[in-house]
């Protein structure tokens, strides 16, 4: 069994909210997670929904301001939020910027020398992680569904379109939809993928993966806001993404929600509805 430390236990909704810690092959280093476990994982195996937050955030973002422990425990959800990034590997430049290394993992794995030992977030996510949930939690190893914001956003799509039939279902808030063609992007592969390596940039690109996807049909849930600012400077890009989606026989349900930003209240205001989604393929 892969071993875990619990960092803290809170009651919430009839479940518990706990955090633990482990150390990381993929990483090389001590990485934390938010697990809720709802109240009918005393009764048996639950399905797991994983949670991949934004740029800057860490594993508390999520289970403190996101309001999804309700929604979790009405549906029986595990629901797990992993950190965004590798912490304390002592990387040269890793605490420069606040878009970029330290809590800026993007969700690949890096192939730049510098980066390529612990910066591998895509393997953590779709291989390290699921396997240390199995073996300490009661699920059922074939119902995982995936949700994300922002940088997480981009997360979430790419790991569900590069792994068709891993994720029963896929969303996101204000996701990053083309990173090749966007600043956050273009700065973070440029750092961990290499400058000249567009290729290896296309393959953690939603767009890019959407207009190539052959697996089982995958329904994409996103919501925008109409006023995020990041929106507005052109690093999300959400109209890529729906053509691209139509290119490739994606089915996609985008709405654009007027007046709300890119902040918590906005995903706090949505989550039941993302939760509903999920639902309608975990409980099958």
């Amino acid at each position: 069994m892969a071993s875990i430390k619990e960092e803290s236990s809170i009651k919430v909704f009839g479940g518990w909210q706990k955090v633990f810690s482990h150390d990381s092959k993929e990483l090389g280093c001590c990485m934390k997670f938010g697990v809720f476990i709802p109240p009918q994982a005393e009764s048996g195996p639950v399905p797991v929904v994983y949670w991949l937050s934004g740029l800057t955030c860490s594993e508390q973002n999520f289970i403190t301001k996101a309001g999804s422990q309700q929604h979790a425990a009405k549906y029986g959800f595990l629901v797990v939020a992993p950190d965004t990034s590798p912490r304390g590997c002592n990387i040269e430049g890793e605490e420069e910027s606040w878009d970029f290394g330290t809590g800026a993992g993007f969700y690949i794995d890096a192939t730049e020398e510098k980066w390529k030992k612990n910066y591998r977030m895509y393997s953590y996510i779709t291989k390290e992680l699921p396997d240390v949930i199995a073996a300490n939690f009661k699920i059922e190893s074939d119902k995982a569904s995936i949700m994300g914001h922002s940088m997480g956003g981009h997360g979430a799509l790419i790991c569900a379109l590069k792994n068709p039939g891993q994720y029963k279902s896929v969303s996101a808030f204000s996701p990053i939809c083309n990173p090749i063609n966007c600043p956050w992007g273009v700065k973070a592969f440029t750092g961990y993928l290499g400058a000249e390596n567009k290729d290896a940039w296309k393959e953690y690109d939603a767009c890019e993966l959407a207009k190539k996807y052959s697996g089982p049909p995958l329904e994409i849930f996103v919501d925008q806001g109409k006023s995020d600012n990041f929106l507005s400077q052109g690093q999300l890009l959400p109209d890529n993404l729906v053509g691209a989606c139509a290119a490739g026989g994606v089915q996609i349900v985008l709405r654009m929600q007027e007046d709300y930003d890119h902040s918590y209240y906005f995903i706090s205001t949505f989550m039941g509805e993302h939760f509903d989604h999920h639902a309608k393929f975990l409980k099958a």
